[in-house]
């Protein structure tokens, strides 16, 4: 496939550009998508809002250096796609899971606390697919926060793969996700790009990229929860709010 390098570069930066790049490649980018899920997409279809997410992120990302574009964007839609179908199949498969995924903590000790007990014997009672009336305020704001993170290509379930262990990574994606807050121009460069601005971040806390790259999801999740109307949800990010604090 003919590449317009000049296009793709400039479109790293320029929303014209990108939307001009997307309106040319929109053939290429559903033919990927088709060849992923096997099945013909419109773009109504969620599949073409993660495609197109999927895309940008590959634009961002590009390195020119390190070969042409189209084959890493094809993987990068694939990847994501791959991703979404995954946490699908899972999400229709498994009841409620309790919101501890999002703190890490469960692995860290042998027992899970009081209030997590209480929240996994509340949530396994409710599916979220099974549209149950009973009234589970944690629930909802799962519900809430996953039309929002499907925004991004991925679901709350997938926090569980991506939620820091080890102390010093925790602080790391606490002081990127505090940056975020305190910042309103690089939590709306955020919202708008689906990706986290890793250069902006880094003028700010030096913190090794890897750290961005392998905890991006849950940084996203961290910073959407506690911007956000979650009050439960909050209060498994209490690590986070504490470093916010000390800020």
């Amino acid at each position: 496939m003919e590449q317009n390098t000049e296009l793709i570069m400039r479109a790293k930066n320029d929303e014209k550009a990108i939307s001009e790049l997307i309106n040319k490649d929109k053939a290429f980018i559903k033919g990927t998508a088709y060849k992923t899920v096997n099945h013909f997409i419109t773009e109504n279809d969620d599949e073409w809002s993660i495609s197109l997410i999927a895309f940008n992120e590959a634009v961002k990302s590009y390195d020119e250096s390190k070969g042409a574009f189209y084959p890493f964007a094809q993987m990068v839609i694939k990847r994501r796609l791959l991703d979404y179908i995954y946490s699908q199949e899972k999400f229709k498969n498994e009841l409620s899971q309790e919101p501890s995924v999002i703190s890490g903590d469960l692995d860290d000790q042998d027992e899970p606390t009081a209030l997590q007990m209480e929240v996994q014997s509340k949530n396994a009672e409710l599916s979220l697919r099974t549209g149950n009336s009973v009234n589970n305020p944690i629930k909802d704001e799962i519900e809430s926060l996953q039309a929002i993170l499907k925004e991004y290509g991925f679901t709350f379930y997938d926090l569980a793969k991506c939620s820091p262990k080890a102390d010093k990574t925790k602080k790391a994606c606490a002081e990127i996700t505090a940056v975020i807050i305190e910042n309103q121009e690089i939590r709306t460069k955020m919202r708008n790009s689906k990706t986290i601005p890793i250069a902006d971040i880094t003028k700010k806390v030096n913190i090794h990229r890897k750290i961005f790259e392998h905890h991006r999801k849950y940084i996203i999740a961290a910073v959407e929860i506690l911007s956000g109307d979650y009050p439960l949800l909050s209060e498994y990010m209490d690590y986070v709010r504490k470093v916010m604090k000390t800020r």
